[in-house]
C-alpha cells in the first residue's frame, strides 16, 4: 500500500532538526549522560523556571521536588535494574537513555508523529547495540535494557510493543512489528521462577509480526514469514510460512514461495536450547528470593 508523503512547515522543520541534532551531538560527546537527559526533559516539559527556583534554594513542595528530581535518571530506578546478571557497565548508560525514551513518550509532544519518529530514531542509535537506516519507532515501545537489541534497515515497530532484551534480540531488515506485540529473550524455570534463562531471539528479514502476537524466548521467525494476530510462537517459524494460533502452527506457505520453503509437515521444531546464553554472576552478589517460598515438593 502506498503511503502519503507528509511534511512539516519550514519553520517547524528547522526547529525540529536543530533540537534533535543538538541532543544527538550532546549524547555523542563527553558530557555526562544524566545531565543531558535531565536538561532535555526539563525543557521539553516546560519546567525550567521551577527547576531554577529549586536550584536557587527557594521553597518547593515535596511533590514538586520529587518531580524535579526525577528528570535526572540517576534519581530513578527501572525494573531491569534489579536483574542480577545484567552488564553493569552497559546498563549505566542504557538506563539513562531508556529513561529519556520513556519520559519523552509520556509527554504530549510525543504525539507529533513526524517529530517523535525522528527523535526516537536518533535515540535508538545511542541506546541499541545497532540500529539500521530509516527505521520508525512509534509510541509506547518498552525494552528491558535496550543495549542488547539489533535492528536492521527500514524496520517499523508500532505502538505498545515490548522488546525484551534481557538475553539478546535481533530484528532484521524491513520487519513490520504491529501494535501490542511482545518479543521475549528470557524465560523462567517452571519450578523455581527465580531461575532465569536468557536466549538469543531472532526475527529475520521481511517478517510481519501482527497484532498482539508473542514470540517466546529463543525462537527464530524465518525470513518473509508472517505471525498471525494474537498468535503465540513457541518454536521456530520457517521462512515464508504463515503461523497462526495459540500455540502458533504453520498453516500455509506464502504463494509463490512453496519451492523455497520448508514443507508444512516439517515445521514446528523447537531450537531454544541452541540459542541459550550463559552468564556468570559476581561471587560477592547479595541475592534474595522475593517470593520467600519453600519449593520442596511434598513427601
Amino acid at each position: 500500500m502506498t503511503k502519503r508523503y507528509v511534511s512539516l512547515p519550514d519553520e517547524a522543520e528547522a526547529g525540529m532538526r536543530e533540537f534533535i541534532d543538538e541532543v544527538d551531538r550532546r549524547l555523542s560527546g563527553d558530557e555526562d549522560t544524566c545531565a543531558v537527559v535531565e536538561d532535555v526533559l526539563i525543557d521539553l516539559s516546560g519546567d525550567r523556571e521551577a527547576y531554577e527556583r529549586w536550584q536557587a534554594g527557594e521553597s518547593t513542595s515535596p511533590a514538586e521536588r520529587v518531580r524535579l528530581q526525577s528528570y535526572d535518571p540517576c534519581n530513578t530506578t527501572l525494573e531491569s535494574e534489579y536483574y542480577a546478571e545484567k552488564d553493569e557497565e552497559k546498563f549505566r548508560r542504557s538506563k539513562h537513555l531508556q529513561w529519556l525514551w520513556r519520559q519523552f513518550d509520556s509527554l504530549p509532544i510525543a504525539d507529533n508523529v513526524e517529530f517523535a519518529l525522528r527523535f526516537r530514531r536518533m535515540l535508538a542509535d545511542h541506546l541499541f547495540e545497532k540500529c539500521g537506516d530509516d527505521c520508525r519507532f512509534f509510541k509506547g515501545i518498552t525494552f528491558t535494557y535496550g543495549h542488547n537489541i539489533t535492528v536492521g534497515d527500514n524496520t517499523v515497530i508500532h505502538d505498545d510493543v515490548h522488546l525484551d532484551d534481557r538475553g539478546k534480540l535481533t530484528i532484521g531488515d524491513r520487519v513490520s512489528v504491529s501494535d501490542g506485540v511482545h518479543v521475549y529473550s528470557h524465560d523462567h524455570d517452571v519450578v523455581d521462577q527465580t531461575e532465569v534463562r536468557n536466549y538469543h531471539t531472532i526475527v529475520e528479514d521481511d517478517v510481519r509480526l501482527t497484532y498482539d502476537s508473542m514470540i517466546r524466548a529463543g525462537c527464530k521467525v524465518g525470513e518473509n514469514a508472517i505471525v498471525g494476530a494474537r498468535a503465540i510462537v513457541q518454536h521456530d517459524v520457517p521462512a515464508h510460512h504463515i503461523a497462526v494460533g495459540a500455540p502458533a502452527q504453520s498453516v500455509k506457505i506464502k504463494p509463490g514461495w512453496e519451492d523455497a520453503a520448508t514443507p508444512l509437515e516439517e515445521a514446528g521444531v523447537t531450537r531454544q536450547e541452541q540459542r541459550q546464553l550463559e552468564y556468570d554472576l559476581p561471587e560477592d552478589l547479595e541475592v534474595f528470593d522475593e517470593f520467600e517460598r519453600d519449593l520442596q515438593p511434598p513427601e
